[in-house]
């Protein structure tokens, strides 16, 4: 896809693209991607004309809903080969938000393909960062990616944000042979076990073990990778006032020149959007190293083939 970028994958294919949340990259990526390919999106978003929509059942629906999930994911599959979905957690209960309700309804009740464009995990984001580790430790001669010392730092923001491309960048990291470590400031802020399992899982796949530590040089000593992220701590999900007292003692976790010496002259990366100089510094960003603009131009090529092969 990336080498011939024009083609018919798609031709008379529509795909239906529902925004339940603010979109640069994914939005943009996904609709070119779709036209490269010789077809159509329609995106769509409660902002742009949807209605409101239902996805608890048995609910009687006298409240802002107008439209339950099984009537729109019949009637789009009527209209569309393939449905994306971009729809964060609520930041109320985690309890509720880990069942990822909203993909999963779609998902029930569509007659089509559903492609997850970030729910509590982002498989679409960590599919292209990993596609740009791969061409960029090629390029470098630094060989295959098994056994490399992945690093997922917490870093800081001054609100708690999805945990999703956390959740993804971790489990791919294990899934592709590599050495994942996982650097948060305290046990709060350790990811769900549902994917510290899978990524446990698959890294003694590969004869290697998952680190958790929130010691900033064991983390960043050797790292071939550095991978940076905000994300709020679990424990306190939904009571974001309580945490921030917390995470605000953390600003010094921010990915920086002198923690990126400690590293085996790693590569770096950001999924985007990044708040310069609370997350990654510029020198560190704008370094040789950075590959954040490989990973984001990425997305176009690994989303491509993903609609290409479930439409095909």
């Amino acid at each position: 896809m990336k080498a011939a970028p024009i083609g018919d994958a798609l031709k008379n294919k529509t795909v239906a693209l529902l925004f339940l949340n603010n979109s640069l990259r994914t939005r943009t990526s996904f609709d070119v991607g779709a036209k490269q390919l010789g077809g159509h999106a329609v995106v769509l978003s409660p902002s742009g004309g949807m209605w409101p929509l239902e996805f608890e059942d048995g609910v009687v629906m006298d409240g802002e809903a107008e439209e339950h999930v099984k009537e729109a994911a019949k009637v789009l599959s009527r209209y569309c080969d393939l449905i994306g979905i971009r729809a964060f957690p609520k930041f109320v209960d985690w309890k509720e938000d880990r069942k990822d309700r909203i993909l999963n309804a779609f998902a029930k009740y569509a007659d089509v393909p559903v492609v997850n464009m970030e729910t509590i995990t982002h498989p679409c984001q960590e599919m292209a960062h990993v596609m740009a580790l791969q061409e960029r430790f090629e390029k470098d001669g630094r060989g295959a990616l098994d056994g490399k010392k992945f690093l997922l730092t917490w870093t800081y923001h001054p609100k708690p944000l999805n945990t999703a491309v956390a959740n993804s960048a971790l489990m791919i990291a294990a899934k592709f042979g590599m050495k994942p470590t996982l650097l948060c400031p305290t046990p709060d802020y350790v990811l769900d076990e549902r994917y510290i399992a899978q990524a446990t899982k698959d890294a003694e796949a590969h004869g290697n073990a998952l680190t958790i530590t929130h010691d900033i040089d064991e983390a960043y000593a050797g790292a071939e990778v550095v991978y940076a992220k905000s994300w709020g701590a679990l424990p306190y999900f939904g009571n974001w006032e309580e945490e921030k007292p917390i995470r605000d003692l953390y600003r010094h976790f921010i990915v920086d020149e002198e923690k990126m010496a400690k590293t085996a002259d790693a590569l770096v990366s950001h999924c985007l959007p990044m708040r310069r100089n609370v997350k990654m510094t510029d020198a560190v960003f704008d370094s040789a190293n950075c590959i954040a603009y490989e990973e984001a131009e990425n997305r176009l090529h690994v989303q491509k083939a993903i609609m290409k092969a479930l439409v095909g």
